[in-house]
């Protein structure tokens, strides 16, 4: 039998209604924030096969079970790789069911990661994790005494907040892994992030910087960090976000990890409840800090965006080291101000 390939537009309800069928006869939740999705259907105009992208991610593969064996898997999997291939993206993941990991393998993908019994994540690089573990050892330098503990954080931007947990977390450790998440999907660009972040942490002798890449709380693996998601769908991504960092932590002895109570994201609030649960299993202490308070209210990055989306810069200044002060009151920090001033909202979900 011959298939066709067809786009699947938004505006295309029929063959929008027959990809999500598909989708639930097979078990799968059609992602929220796909940005491609495709179709073969035989031809008789039935859908047999679908597949999609999100930035530079493939998701969302169902083959029907009458047309499984036919190598359809395979079809789907050429076309969207040809698809990434014309956006530029040539480092690319799949993000799919444990039990259909290995059709992808045969394709040349490799595992990542795996949460039991939910999602494996791949990529098509075979030394691309291996190789990111290797970087984090050499900026890590020779084997300190004391223990290793790790922070991860956004910084979007850097307050007193995220000063005051590195400060504590250094203080109780030899070596603080600090992990800034380096995915452009934030107001404040990651440039500027990593600056503030080492500038903010450069009197405390004992942290290492690190930026996550495309490995920990990205838009490839944790998409609902930065999007609107169902409950069940942030716990997934957590739980393999989690599973990535289980090996990070074991390539680099870190025995402890460092979190920030959450009072106002709702994803961080599932993402640090998922932490809790699964760190230990791991091997890896799990310990909770208050926040910082000023006048009675947690410090929080979300606090500095407001305030300067509502037009009251100098009401961060309580809020923030110094180094980020003069960051916003510099030349270099319009474009960001602007942006965030044109934000619809800037408190994260």
């Amino acid at each position: 039998m011959e298939y066709a390939i067809r786009t699947v537009r938004p505006e295309d309800r029929e063959l929008n209604a027959m990809v999500d069928g598909l989708l639930r006869r097979e078990g799968i939740r059609r992602d929220a924030n796909l940005d491609y999705t495709c179709a073969l259907l035989d031809e008789e105009g039935r859908i047999a096969a679908t597949g999609s992208c999100f930035q530079n991610t493939l998701r969302c593969f169902a083959v029907d079970r009458d047309h499984q064996g036919e190598g359809l898997m395979n079809q789907l999997a050429a076309h969207l790789i040809r698809v990434q291939a014309d956006r530029g993206n040539l480092h690319l993941f799949v993000y799919t069911k444990c039990e259909t990991a290995r059709f992808f393998r045969d394709l040349g993908f490799h595992p990542v990661a795996e949460a039991p019994g939910d999602v494996s994540f791949l990529e098509n690089r075979r030394t691309g994790f291996s190789r990111y573990l290797r970087t984090l050892e050499v900026e890590s330098g020779p084997q300190k005494g004391g223990v290793a503990g790790a922070v991860v954080m956004n910084a979007n931007p850097f307050t007193l907040g995220h000063r005051y947990l590195a400060e504590l977390a250094a203080a109780q450790c030899g070596v603080l892994h600090l992990f800034v998440v380096s995915e452009d999907a934030s107001v404040v660009p990651f440039a500027v992030r990593r600056r503030l972040v080492r500038e903010g942490t450069a009197h405390l002798d004992n942290v290492v910087l690190h930026e996550t890449g495309p490995y920990l709380i990205s838009s490839a693996i944790f998409p609902s960090y930065f999007l609107r998601d169902e409950d069940a769908v942030i716990r997934a991504h957590a739980a393999l976000d989690l599973e990535v960092f289980g090996k990070i932590a074991s390539s680099l002895g870190i025995a402890r990890r460092y979190v920030g109570e959450e009072r106002s994201s709702h994803v961080t609030a599932l993402y640090n409840e998922t932490l809790g649960r699964r760190l230990p299993e791991l091997g890896v202490e799990c310990r909770v800090v208050p926040r910082l308070e000023a006048d009675g209210k947690p410090v929080s990055a979300g606090a500095v965006r407001q305030a300067i989306h509502d037009g009251r810069l100098e009401d961060i200044r309580p809020l923030v080291p110094e180094t980020t002060w003069r960051y916003f009151h510099s030349p270099e920090a319009g474009p960001v101000l602007d942006a965030i001033r044109r934000e619809e909202t800037v408190i994260h979900y």
